[in-house]
């Protein structure tokens, strides 16, 4: 067996799959560089990433697959999950070896790995949506950070574009170190450097950066959400069901609550 070291990139992906083909290898265990640890019997290629071999596997991913599974294949890579990286390797290998609509067989343990994944992709994505909170800084811009488990902000991008189109927003994450920005016509990814005067490892801003009303408004909300509480309807684990205790440091009406 050879093993393939790659950079986790998405190009890096599909080249790897690419160099798979093209060297006519028997089988590959694929590796992301960070979590390589060299041996002496190892086989092993440094994969080197190009454009041009990428987009060809991807070209031919796009003929052999429907819209909906390309989706669930790119969902599947912003896991960042090292095992995950091997199964859409072998499914790529499995869909390109197979005649078409070889992705409806549950049967095939990648094809149900790469469906399983997706779905805990997509639910923390729909947990982003529902969980962030903004702060309004000073200079009139909102400031959420964010750490979720999956890379999840590439597939939240359009629903905060459109749901706060009419104000400046940036959300961070903390853990990959990047965030976006929008300022009133475009989303940009941003780097560290564009938040630097912010301590990102704290969940609130603080009084020297944050507006002057934002604090009034987190104290309304948090009035707001506590006359809405019904205690004798109080179901706490429904509720971490649906609110697992890792966002709450993110949500204004579960300080000092965690």
């Amino acid at each position: 067996m050879t093993t393939y070291i790659f950079d986790g990139s998405l190009e890096g992906l599909l080249t790897s799959i690419f160099e798979f083909y093209d060297r006519k290898e028997k089988s590959v265990q694929l590796v992301w560089n960070k979590f390589y640890q060299p041996s002496m019997l190892d086989e092993a290629l440094e994969v080197i990433n190009d454009e041009t071999k990428a987009r060809r596997v991807w070209e031919g991913l796009k003929k052999k697959l429907s819209p909906d599974w390309r989706t669930r294949f790119y969902k599947s890579y912003l896991s960042e999950d090292p095992q995950t990286f091997q199964d859409l390797f072998d499914f790529a290998r499995y869909i390109f070896d197979s005649p078409a609509g070889a992705e409806a067989n549950f049967g095939n343990p990648h094809v149900m790995a790469i469906s399983k994944m997706d779905k805990r992709v997509n639910r923390e994505k729909h947990r982003m949506k529902a969980f962030i909170r903004f702060q309004q800084t000073a200079d009139g811009i909102y400031y959420c950070p964010v750490e979720p488990d999956f890379n999840v902000l590439p597939l939240i991008v359009s629903f905060f574009k459109n749901r706060y189109a009419d104000q400046q927003w940036i959300i961070y994450d903390v853990k990959r170190k990047y965030g976006l920005f929008y300022d009133l016509n475009k989303v940009q990814e941003i780097t560290y450097e564009f938040v630097s005067e912010i301590d990102t490892k704290k969940v609130a801003l603080p009084a020297e950066l944050t507006d002057a009303k934002e604090e009034l408004a987190s104290v309304l909300w948090k009035d707001y959400f506590n006359s809405t509480n019904i205690p004798a309807r109080k179901n706490m684990k429904l509720h971490i069901q649906h609110v697992p205790k890792r966002y709450w440091k993110y949500l204004n009406e579960k300080e000092g609550k965690n």
